[in-house]
């Protein structure tokens, strides 16, 4: 019996898997959108970026720590006999991450925030999934990932001017934090492991390693003084949605999809953030922020639909 007659039923199989990780991808954007949107809105409101990631992490933490204490009772062996890779996990998605993205802001404006994370992702997850994985680099996916990058710089307004000696140390932390990510997808992916699990350690690890400090360092004088309309906005999108949401949801993505295309997804946050920036903030999307939003999507279609079987 030859390969080739083993290998015919993988395509159509393929097409119920890829619907749902589609889907799933659009979901994770949409969530990411949705908390850069409440996160412009609460700095709006006199929030600072420190109080979200805590916020972020800490009700995170708290909602996923029940799922990892049962884990610890239930099936303590898959916890503690991977440790060090769960701890791999923790670095790549969890503070290191987060503190790379939001450290960044303090550097870059706020238009290399749609651009040089996103850009890292998508690039990282290609290459390091051709070589830790051997999945196929194919000319369709890269020209995909091409547009898409074409459209975030678009969508941005990224302009030659911004990029100053401070900026640059900026776009290297997002390069940085958006390579991370890529990792934490690979990893995922080549010791196929559970979403939710990967979900509850990056959230609990946070939740024990950034909330400490920001308590010691920042204190709680913004959130106690906060209107409980913000607080309990930003505890919803902030810890909930997105806190968890994100993890989950882009866990789940890897694991239909594969870390290269899972990677791409991500560059439809600033777009759809755009929009849903409309009603929330009152700000239209431009031209160029319809067009490259538009762009964006062709690229994604386009990497995306391509195959992801690997090699021989």
């Amino acid at each position: 019996m030859n390969t080739a007659t083993l290998a015919a039923p993988a395509a159509p199989a393929e097409a119920p898997r890829l619907a749902a990780g589609i889907a799933v991808g659009l979901a994770a954007a949409s969530i990411g959108a949705l908390y850069t949107v409440y996160a412009r809105w609460g700095i709006a409101q006199g929030l600072h970026a420190s109080d979200l990631t805590a916020l972020r992490f800490g009700v995170a933490g708290l909602l996923m720590l029940p799922l990892l204490l049962h884990t610890l009772r239930q099936r303590r062996e898959v916890l503690l006999g991977r440790w060090r890779l769960w701890l791999a996990v923790a670095a790549l998605a969890g503070t290191p991450f987060g503190l790379l993205m939001f450290g960044a802001l303090q550097f870059a404006p706020a238009s290399h925030a749609a651009v040089f994370p996103f850009a890292a992702m998508s690039l990282a997850g290609l290459v390091l999934s051709a070589l830790v994985l051997g999945d196929r680099l194919t000319p369709r996916k890269a020209v995909g990932i091409g547009i898409v990058l074409v459209g975030l710089v678009l969508l941005s307004g990224v302009e030659a001017g911004s990029f100053s000696g401070r900026a640059l140390a900026g776009d290297a932390m997002f390069v940085a934090a958006g390579t991370l990510w890529a990792g934490f997808g690979i990893l995922l992916r080549r010791h196929r492991l559970d979403p939710l699990l990967a979900t509850a350690v990056i959230s609990v690890s946070a939740l024990l390693t950034y909330v400490p400090v920001y308590l010691a360092v920042e204190g709680t004088a913004r959130l106690a003084t906060a209107s409980a309309t913000v607080l309990w906005t930003e505890v919803l999108v902030q810890g909930a949605i997105a806190g968890a949401g994100t993890l989950f949801t882009y866990a789940t993505m890897v694991r239909l999809l594969g870390p290269a295309r899972a990677a791409v997804f991500p560059a439809l946050a600033p777009g759809l953030a755009a929009l849903m920036a409309w009603p929330v903030l009152g700000h239209v999307p431009t031209a160029n922020e319809t067009a490259g939003l538009v762009i964006v999507m062709a690229g994604l279609i386009l990497a995306v639909t391509t195959s992801s079987r690997r090699t021989a």
